[in-house]
């Protein structure tokens, strides 16, 4: 089961997150709590140590030996912050580290759920909102208090969410899994193809959504190959990273590994052409080397090669990064892609005017070579990546 690390906001609703802790044991996940020391004047680190069956701990100082302060955080599968007081949610939006609780949150990679709890005046200042807001683009899960009454007579938004409904949230978050055993390669990032030594030819694309699949596939239990080309993100949790540049470097690698692969998806965005000549000096103006013209060569087609090769009961997948213009929509060619490429299913994203790249959020259609299609409204690329998924294990069983 999953490892999941429950952090503890020092507010009063913390005599209710007990109960949280025991839903998780009981379930079979294995559960760290980390209170910070305000919390503790609530529920003391005795209780939490006896639910959660670990060592409890609030410092960075605590089992430095183990680099623990990084090491909670790398290894969970989910953290779960509750109750989230408006210092807590403040202190995380703006990258703070100096509990245990707050280094955990900046070294966690996997998917991060806040349940709020604070008086209604503080839940709706604009620095709460702003902050809340913050999270949210940055890909994590923010609750919505609950309304009812809180400490004292006040009564409004800004309850603690009941146990039992933060724990379905996190739930949810973790996925099923239902990819267990299933061997997946995933390509991310753009391919940079050179011109000289300083130069490139590259794109726009910052990995997050091949990324998210591949963090996405980890958590439902699959056995994960990340080909990762230019990208400056931490690597997954439980991922195999492997890293490349160009776009003849990430076939070799996606070839290599897709040979015994059950899902190959190739999310990368990878460069069409490549300077037919790479000068090994820097092209300078006024020199002898100034270029007047840069000739291109076509790069291999990747998608279309893994389809050729394709063996028995594997599963591609296509992403297609499209523009429409006078002649067709977007969803035309990616039609027209998918009818050429041969794959099972393709991703389609409009990237007119630059909407996906280097965003938290993206918008999809997901086609599929019987005639399925699906249309995903707009969320943040993890939640895309749970639906791709859902859409790909789906196609698995039932397609012919």
């Amino acid at each position: 089961m999953a490892t999941v690390v429950v952090g503890v906001g020092g507010g009063i609703a913390a005599y209710k997150v007990p109960s949280l802790v025991r839903q998780f044991t009981e379930t079979g996940h294995d559960v760290t709590v980390v209170p910070t020391a305000a919390a503790l004047n609530f529920v003391g680190e005795a209780t939490w140590a006896a639910l959660s069956g670990n060592p409890v701990s609030t410092e960075v100082w605590d089992r430095v030996h183990e680099v623990n302060h990084v090491a909670v955080g790398q290894r969970a599968d989910l953290v779960v912050i509750a109750p989230a007081t408006a210092d807590l949610i403040a202190r995380a939006a703006v990258g703070r580290a100096d509990d245990l609780l707050s280094a955990t949150l900046l070294t966690a990679t996997c998917p991060v759920l806040f349940a709020p709890a604070m008086h209604t005046e503080m839940w709706q200042h604009p620095a709460t909102a702003a902050n809340v807001a913050t999270l949210r683009e940055r890909g994590v899960t923010v609750m919505a208090p609950a309304i009812g009454r809180l400490t004292g007579s006040d009564s409004g938004p800004g309850r603690l969410p009941e146990p039992e409904e933060i724990y379905r949230s996190a739930i949810e978050l973790l996925g099923p899994q239902d990819l267990a055993g299933v061997r997946v390669v995933v390509s991310a990032g753009g391919t940079r193809e050179p011109l000289d030594p300083v130069r490139f030819l590259g794109n726009r694309s910052s990995g997050r959504q091949g990324y998210a699949l591949a963090a996405g596939a980890a958590r439902r239990g699959a056995n994960v190959v990340l080909v990762s080309a230019n990208v400056s993100l931490p690597a997954p949790t439980a991922v195999t990273v492997v890293s490349v540049e160009t776009a003849a470097e990430l076939a070799g690698a996606v070839q290599q590994h897709a040979a015994s692969a059950d899902i190959v998806t190739m999310a990368a965005a990878v460069a069409d052409f490549r300077p037919a000549d790479v000068s090994d000096v820097k092209l300078k103006k006024d020199s002898a080397v100034e270029p007047t013209a840069i000739a291109l060569e076509r790069n291999p087609d990747i998608l279309r090669a893994l389809v050729a090769n394709k063996s028995e009961g594997q599963t591609i997948v296509g992403f297609a990064a499209e523009t429409g213009d006078e002649a067709a929509a977007v969803i035309e060619y990616g039609r027209k892609k998918l009818a050429a490429k041969g794959c099972d299913l393709l991703v389609v994203n409009d990237v007119s005017g630059g909407a996906v790249f280097e965003r938290a959020e993206n918008q999809v259609i997901i086609l599929d070579r019987v005639g399925g299609q699906q249309s995903l409204p707009r969320a943040d690329k993890s939640r895309i990546a749970d639906q791709v998924w859902d859409a790909v294990i789906a196609f698995r069983r039932s397609a012919p």
